[in-house]
C-alpha cells in the first residue's frame, strides 16, 4: 500500500500542474427517500487499512491527456456488482446486478479551475455560472484555488468540457466501476466510515480542497476524491428504476429521447455529505439541459449548476 500512495503522488503531481494560469445550487433529493483548512495532502496522508485494491497502479495503466494535463487512468475489462448492497440501499440502487464493462481510461481526479479555464480561454466551454465558491469571494479566478475542483458548471458545460479535451463524460456504470473496484465494498477506500484521513466530507472543511488531497481515500483503481469534495456529473439519465432493465453488457442508461424528465445523474456526494450519501451506490440527481427550452432563458437550456458539483472525464480505450 506504501508503494501505491507513493505513486498515486507522482501521478497527483503531474495531473495538476494545467499548461497555463487561469486568468448554488443543491443536488435535488432523491423522490423516493426522505432524504484555517486542514487538507490533508497525499504526502502526509496516512495508509488506508481497510481497502484492498484491485490491482498496483503501473505506469502502463496510466497516461496523461495532452489537453489538459490530466492523469488518465486504466480501468481494465471486468465483471463488478453495480448497485446497493447494505443496510442503507435505495430503492433506484435495487436489484444489485452484474455489468460486463470493456476496458476504459477515467481522470484520476475531478476537473480543475485550471483545466477548466483552458477550455474557456479556447472558446470551447463557458466560464461557471458563478465565480465564487461556498464560502469563498474567490474561487475560480484565484490562483490560489488553480488546482481545486471546478464547481456551478451545468452538465451542458461538463460535457462540452469532456468533448473539447478528446474524452467524455463517464456512464454510471463506468464511474461506478471505477469507485468500487471489484469487491463489494460500500466506499472507494473499503468499509470503513468517512473521516478527516479518506475524504472531504462530514462538513469538516466546509468547502472544497485541492484535488487528490486525501490518498487513503483511493479507490481500487487508484481514483481519487469519488467519495466527497464536490458531486460529479455522469453521463446517464436518471431513471430512478433503471437498474430492474438494465443491460448486463456496458449500460448507457436511460435513452433521453425516450424519457419525460430532463435529470442527470449526479455521484460521489460532496463535502458536506455524510456516510450515506458518499457511498459507491448512491444516485443523486439535477435537472440537466433542456433542449425545448429557450437557449436565451439561459439555466433552462442548459441546465442547473450548483456550488458543490464538478465532474471528470472517461474515455474508451
Amino acid at each position: 500500500m506504501t508503494k501505491k500512495i507513493l505513486l498515486l503522488a507522482l501521478l497527483f503531481v503531474s495531473a495538476c500542474s494545467p499548461p497555463t494560469t487561469i486568468a448554488e445550487t443543491v443536488a435535488a433529493p432523491k423522490p423516493s427517500t426522505a432524504t484555517a483548512e486542514p487538507v490533508i495532502t497525499v504526502e502526509t496522508a496516512l495508509p488506508a487499512q481497510t481497502a484492498t485494491p484491485a490491482f498496483t497502479p503501473t505506469l502502463e495503466s496510466i497516461r496523461i491527456s495532452p489537453n489538459d494535463g490530466m492523469t488518465q487512468l486504466l480501468i481494465p475489462a471486468g465483471t463488478f456488482i453495480m448497485g446497493g448492497l447494505d443496510i442503507y440501499r435505495q430503492d433506484d440502487e435495487l436489484p444489485p446486478h452484474e455489468v460486463v464493462l470493456p476496458s476504459f481510461w477515467i481522470d484520476q481526479v475531478e476537473v480543475t479551475n485550471g483545466m477548466y479555464a483552458l477550455c474557456v480561454q479556447a472558446g470551447a466551454c463557458r466560464p461557471p455560472r458563478d465565480l465564487r465558491s461556498d464560502n469563498r469571494e474567490e474561487y475560480y479566478e484565484n490562483p490560489d484555488y488553480r488546482d481545486y475542483p471546478v464547481v456551478n458548471v451545468a452538465w451542458y458545460d461538463a460535457n462540452a468540457y469532456c468533448i473539447w479535451a478528446n474524452r467524455r463524460l463517464p456512464t454510471e456504470a463506468e464511474w461506478e466501476r471505477a469507485a468500487r473496484g471489484d469487491d463489494k465494498r460500500n466506499y472507494p477506500w473499503g468499509d470503513e466510515l468517512p473521516n478527516p484521513y479518506n475524504s472531504n466530507s462530514l462538513n469538516t472543511v466546509g468547502d472544497t480542497t485541492r484535488v487528490g488531497s486525501y490518498a487513503e481515500g483511493a479507490s481500487p483503481f487508484g481514483a481519487l476524491d469519488m467519495a466527497g469534495n464536490v458531486w460529479e456529473w455522469v453521463a446517464d439519465v436518471y431513471d430512478g428504476s433503471y437498474y430492474q432493465i438494465s443491460p448486463l453488457e456496458n449500460p448507457q442508461g436511460p435513452v433521453a429521447e425516450d424519457m419525460f424528465t430532463v435529470y442527470r445523474v449526479i455521484r460521489g456526494g460532496a463535502y458536506q455529505e455524510d456516510d450515506i450519501q458518499l457511498r459507491v451506490s448512491n444516485r443523486s440527481f439535477l435537472e440537466g439541459p433542456d433542449p425545448k427550452a429557450d437557449a436565451k432563458k439561459g439555466e433552462a437550456f442548459y441546465g442547473r449548476s450548483s456550488n458543490r458539483i464538478g465532474f471528470r472525464c472517461a474515455q474508451d480505450d
